[in-house]
């Protein structure tokens, strides 16, 4: 039992990464025109946004 529910949370990593590297890729744009317009309100949202990201790549790379 517990290798098929192994088995299902990698089938949804594998389905949630490419999805989260398009969200990563969004958010670095975000963050890119909030620091032209120098925003420090969003490129604070953004980078939080980011690190939430990174954590959860990293969860589900491994």
């Amino acid at each position: 039992m517990d290798q098929v529910i192994q088995t299902l949370k990698r089938t949804d990593a594998e389905k949630r990464i490419p999805v989260l590297r398009l969200e990563i890729d969004y958010e670095l744009a975000t963050l890119h025109e909030a620091m032209l317009k120098e925003d420090l309100d969003a490129m604070r949202i953004s980078k939080a946004k980011l690190e939430e990201y990174r954590k959860e790549l990293i969860r589900l790379e491994v």
